[in-house]
């Protein structure tokens, strides 16, 4: 079984997952755009008895629409490592980058291409979608 480790800058915060992800997914949204200092943002979401957490971390919540995010952070980095999601009940999204590995499974959707930068594109292949992944089509 496959074991992958997450870290933030300073490794003082990590998730450990066994397994493979229960979906990859690619987050164009403005709020994973401030989160992550980047266009998008991407999460490998597993279940919550396959993931371990090791170190100090501060939490974040915010509100979209009717339900939470609850981002945990290193304190001394700033990196965010993990979170929760309402709508993934259950699981644990980790941050694709803090796992370090050009190797990791490929998102399965691209979500909220509404705010998907102009210069940006998934390949073909990968499912895009408006909004949520319940949402239109976006290609």
């Amino acid at each position: 079984m496959t074991t992958r480790t997450a870290r933030c800058c300073c490794g003082a915060l990590s998730a450990t997952a066994e397994g493979e992800p229960f979906v990859v997914s690619l987050c164009n949204c403005i709020e994973c755009q401030r989160r992550t200092g980047s266009p998008f943002g991407v999460g490998a979401y597993y279940e919550a008895d396959k993931v371990s957490f090791s170190g100090p971390s501060s939490m974040y919540e915010r509100h979209v629409e009717d339900r939470w995010l609850r981002f945990h952070f290193c304190p001394a980095c700033g990196s965010t490592v993990y979170w929760q999601a309402q709508n993934h009940n259950g699981r644990w999204g980790i941050a694709v980058g803090a796992f370090a590995d050009p190797h990791f499974p490929r998102p399965a959707r691209s979500v909220f291409e509404r705010s998907r930068h102009d210069w940006l594109s998934a390949p073909n292949d990968i499912p895009g979608f408006t909004a949520g992944s319940n949402s239109t089509p976006s290609r």
